[in-house]
C-alpha cells in the first residue's frame, strides 16, 4: 500500500510540472487475454488437462510509465523514464512490488552527440533485435518467446545500475553500448552485465546485431542480490553463472507485407533454474545452451486488419554431472489482429509447440511463457485478447 501511495505522489508531482514545461507524458499498455491450453500439467505425473485461463499481457505486458524531456539549450535535452508492470487481471504490481521494476533512468540526449542514460534499462537484445522478431517488441510479444526466454528478447529482464550510450544515427547506422555495475565491494565481476548493439535502417531494410553478457558467481550462496540482474523480483529467466547471448536479425518491408529472419545463441554456465509457467523452476547443470532460428511474416489486408505467422526451431543442449541432453523445440504461431483505432485492438492467436529429446525431465516439456506447462512434449494454445495503449 505504501508503494502505491508513493507512486501516486510521484505522479501528482510530475503532473503539476507538466503544465509549465509540457515535458512529462503518461503512457501505458493494458493487455488482457483468455487462453485455452491443452495438456496442462496436473499433480499426477504425465497426465494433462485442458482449460481456459485469463492472463495479463497475452502479447505485450501490461504496464504504465512516465517519460520526461527538458530543453537545456544548444540542442541538449534532459530526459527520464520511469516504468512499472502490473497485472490487468488482478491489479497487482509487477516485479514483486517494485515501484518502477521495468525501467528507471535519467540522462542527456543530443541529436549530434547521442544519448547517455543511467539507471535501470533494457539491453540491446530486447530493445533492438526483438523488434525484428515475432517475440518481444514484435507482433507476437510474450507468448512468442523462445524457450525460457533464453535470449532476453521479451523485455522481461532489465539491467540495473547501468550506464547506456546510443550514438547518433549516421547514414542509417546506430551503435549502442551499456554496462551494469555489480555494486559489490571486492566483487567487481559478481553480477555485472554488458550489452552492445548495432542497428542499420535504410528504407524497407533493417539489420540488427547485438550481444549481452551477465557475469555471476556460480551458486545461490554467492549470488550478489544488489548487482545488475535481479533474481528476487521476477526479472531473471535463467539463473546460474556466466550467461552470454548474441544474435543477428534482418527485417524487410515490401508493400503491405514484411518478413523477418532472426538467429540467436545463448549459453549459461552452472545453471540453477529456468523460467517456466510464470516461476523459476530448478534445473541444475554445468551448461545450458540454445540456438534459436526464427522466420516471421506479417501482411496488412487492410490498414486495420493484419495476418501474421512465424516458425521457430530451437536446438538446445544441457550438460549435467550425470547426463547430457539435446532437447529440440518446434513452435508455430498464427495471429489475426484488428485495430478499432490507433490505441485499441483485438487479436486472435494460435500457438503450437513440440519438444523432443528432453530425456523425461519435466523442465523440457512443452511450455510457453506464463501459461501452465504441458504434461508432455506438445501443447496447443488458443488466445483471444484485447489491448489498449495510452
Amino acid at each position: 500500500m505504501k508503494k502505491l501511495m508513493l507512486a501516486s505522489a510521484v505522479l501528482a508531482v510530475f503532473s503539476s510540472h507538466s503544465y509549465a514545461q509540457s515535458s512529462v507524458t503518461l503512457y501505458g499498455t493494458i493487455d488482457t487475454a483468455l487462453i485455452y491450453a491443452n495438456n496442462m500439467a496436473t499433480s499426477t505425473a504425465g497426465r494433462g488437462t485442458s482449460g481456459v485461463e485469463m492472463d495479463s499481457g497475452g502479447t505485450h505486458a501490461s504496464r504504465w510509465g512516465l517519460q520526461g524531456k527538458e530543453n537545456l539549450g544548444g540542442g541538449v535535452f534532459a530526459i527520464f523514464q520511469l516504468e512499472d508492470g502490473f497485472s490487468s487481471t488482478n491489479g497487482k504490481l509487477g516485479n514483486t512490488g517494485d515501484i518502477f521494476g521495468r525501467q528507471a533512468y535519467v540522462g542527456l540526449s543530443s541529436a549530434t552527440d547521442g544519448k547517455l542514460t543511467v539507471g535501470r534499462q533494457y539491453s540491446f537484445m530486447s530493445q533492438w533485435l526483438s523488434a525484428l522478431s515475432a517475440e518481444g517488441r514484435g507482433w507476437g510479444g510474450n507468448l512468442a518467446s523462445h524457450p525460457f526466454n533464453n535470449d532476453d528478447m521479451i523485455r522481461h529482464t532489465s539491467i540495473r545500475n547501468s550506464v547506456r550510450y546510443v550514438s547518433p544515427t549516421y547514414r542509417g547506422l546506430t551503435l549502442g553500448a551499456m554496462y551494469g555495475f555489480s555494486n559489490e565491494s571486492g566483487e567487481f565481476a559478481n553480477n555485472r552485465a554488458y550489452s552492445f548493439g548495432a542497428r542499420y535502417e535504410n528504407g524497407p531494410l533493417a539489420v540488427v546485431a547485438s550481444y549481452g553478457e551477465t557475469d555471476r558467481s556460480a551458486g545461490t550462496a554467492n549470488f550478489n542480490a544488489d548487482g545488475a540482474i535481479s533474481n528476487s523480483d521476477g526479472d531473471a529467466t535463467i539463473t546460474g553463472g556466466r550467461e552470454r547471448v548474441w544474435g543477428l536479425g534482418t527485417h524487410y518491408t515490401f508493400g503491405h507485407a514484411a518478413v523477418g529472419v532472426v538467429w540467436t545463441h545463448s549459453s549459461t554456465r552452472d545453471v540453477s533454474s529456468v523460467w517456466q509457467g510464470g516461476n523459476l523452476v530448478p534445473l541444475v547443470g554445468d551448461l545450458l545452451s540454445f540456438d534459436n532460428f526464427e522466420i516471421n511474416g506479417r501482411y496488412f489486408v487492410t490498414p486495420a486488419l493484419s495476418l501474421a505467422a512465424s516458425y521457430t526451431y530451437t536446438n538446445g543442449h544441457f550438460d549435467a554431472s550425470d547426463s547430457s541432453l539435446n532437447p529440440k523445440w518446434h513452435e508455430a504461431i498464427l495471429q489475426a489482429d484488428y485495430r478499432f483505432s490507433h490505441h485499441t485492438d483485438v487479436y486472435l492467436e494460435s500457438l503450437y509447440q513440440t519438444v523432443s529429446g528432453g530425456g523425461g525431465n519435466t523442465v523440457f516439456n512443452a511450455s510457453m511463457f506464463n501459461v501452465t506447462p504441458s504434461a508432455n512434449g506438445h501443447q496447443l494454445l488458443l488466445v483471444a485478447g484485447l489491448r489498449h495503449n495510452f
